[in-house]
């Protein structure tokens, strides 16, 4: 979401645009992602659009991070709980 604020000069037909050009983005990836065609560069957009956003998921709460996390090479003794 684009904030007001930091852009109060643009007029509220720029922001909506901007509004819309971020959630095609993120469509886009989304697609992409599911698609199962993903390159590396993908992910590192996603990544960076995720970081950008302030998204962040904690693998307590998401199952496929813990499944993740559970493959890693880590001993048990040093695994979040």
């Amino acid at each position: 979401m684009i904030s007001i604020r930091r852009y109060a000069t643009m007029s509220n037909a720029t922001v909506n645009n901007l509004g819309e050009l971020h959630g095609l983005l993120a469509r886009t990836l989304a697609e992409t992602l599911q698609s199962g065609e993903a390159t590396p560069a993908h992910l590192n957009v996603v990544r960076q659009f995720l970081r950008d956003n302030n998204i962040e998921c904690f693998g307590t709460n998401n199952e496929d991070i813990k499944s993740l996390v559970e493959e890693l090479p880590f001993e048990e003794s040093a695994r979040p709980n």
